[in-house]
């Protein structure tokens, strides 16, 4: 018998959603979300039926994830970040300002093409390794890493999962994407660069640069997974175009990829397989479930009245305030479940689409505030610490109270206004 019990239910939530960004224990955040999910079946607060199709509106999202991971990770095997990361410190010619644009024009293509999650997974390794063979202080670099796959991951559907789950069935076409978040992404990803930049001279300054360093061979496999990151975009590009849920097309050409890269190099599939972050899959789902769980409760009814009134009475105002405010919920949250109740909320309320793209915006680049704002930000903080850098969550606060600010209130305004 199920059980009628909102506040039971808003502590489960919130004590697993603090369990997937603290990490109680060392224990994996995806343990922390199913075991939320479960615990809510177990209690009798959402049935089977329910969470089962909480599961089942994730869909899209968990091969649109595999898909990515699987040539990222391919990517990543072949040397085609290192061979990138490497690239760009040689053409610095000595120069930490120009090494520092250099990454961060990379970080943007990555994060474009390949989400924001493969950007801090890849391409921060390979920073760290570039930036060490030349002598430089990777940190600011890796700050790079960070910040750029935030701050980019709303130029393409494909560019963040979040916003995925944010559209839902709902997502534009790529013509009306581009149109609605051509100059929001613009500002933000130009904003970012000049703050950051700004913000970190102290550290660029005096630092000295190799001017020549080892490339690394690009293996053909390296190169056919370029080819196939290429690919990938194009059919992406076009199913967005089409209107097509991009999840399908995603499995399919990470999958195909793959294998015929490995199939090229007759190679086992294996360790490419082992390689690839499954956990992530059963946080999504378990995330989906609670929010499945909150939506039962009349929460999100009541978020999305309230964002209606806000809009019907102010909407330039009311779209404004719905970036803000989501923007800071995701640093309390993490933008995974927050983007969850802000696609509900959008989904069930008929919202004007400035309001949507505000709320997107707040999704995608607010977690730039934080360490836990977003999985990328996350996952980034485990590749440093796998090198042995530590960030404190009090020094990523201080850069990031300094560059969000300018990059969040820029793409608002060119998307409200």
């Amino acid at each position: 018998m199920l059980s009628h019990d909102p506040v039971l239910t808003w502590s489960i939530v919130a004590l697993a959603t603090a369990g997937v960004i603290i990490r109680p224990m060392r224990w994996p955040e995806a343990v922390w979300a199913v075991a939320g999910a479960v615990a809510l079946v177990a209690l009798g607060l959402l049935s089977w039926q329910d969470a089962l199709a909480g599961v089942r509106n994730g869909i899209d999202v968990y091969l649109f994830l595999i898909g990515m991971m699987l040539i990222a990770e391919l990517a990543q095997r072949e040397g085609l970040f290192d061979y990138l990361a490497a690239y760009a410190v040689e053409h610095a010619r000595g120069s930490p300002q120009r090494l520092f644009l250099l990454v961060y024009a990379v970080g943007v293509l990555v994060t474009v093409l390949l989400s924001n999650d493969a950007t801090a997974i890849v391409l921060t390794p390979a920073v760290y390794a570039a930036t060490r063979a030349a002598g430089a202080a990777p940190l600011p670099y890796l700050f790079v890493c960070a910040f750029i796959a935030n701050a980019a991951s709303f130029v393409l559907p494909i560019s963040n999962p979040a916003n995925l789950v944010v559209f839902g069935e709902h997502m534009p076409h790529l013509g009306g994407w581009l149109q609605q978040f051509t100059l929001p992404s613009l500002a933000a990803i130009l904003a970012t660069y000049l703050v950051l930049r700004l913000a970190l001279r102290r550290s660029l300054a005096g630092q000295t640069i190799e001017t020549r360093v080892e490339t690394p061979h690009l293996s053909r496999g390296g190169k056919l997974a370029a080819v196939g990151i290429g690919a990938i975009a194009i059919v992406l590009l076009t199913a967005s175009a089409l209107n097509v849920a991009l999840g399908l097309p995603t499995f399919v050409c990470g999958l195909v990829t793959t294998a015929v890269v490995l199939a090229i190099a007759r190679q086992s599939p294996v360790p490419v397989l082992k390689g690839v972050s499954w956990s992530v899959v059963p946080l999504v789902a378990g995330l989906f479930v609670m929010v499945e769980a909150l939506s039962r409760t009349g929460v999100i009814g009541a978020l999305g009245g309230l964002l209606r009134e806000a809009v019907a009475d102010a909407p330039r105002l009311g779209s404004w305030a719905a970036g803000i405010v989501t923007a800071i919920a995701c640093n309390i949250g993490n933008n995974l479940p927050v983007g969850l109740v802000a696609g509900s909320v959008a989904a069930d309320n008929h919202l004007p689409r400035e309001t949507i793209a505000a709320l997107l915006i707040g999704v995608d680049l607010g977690p730039n505030f934080s360490v836990t704002g977003s999985l990328a930000t996350i996952l980034w903080l485990v590749v440093l610490r796998r090198n042995q850098i530590e960030v404190t969550a009090w020094r990523f606060l201080k850069l990031g109270l300094v560059v969000t600010p300018p990059a969040l209130i820029a793409a608002l305004a060119a998307a409200v206004w």
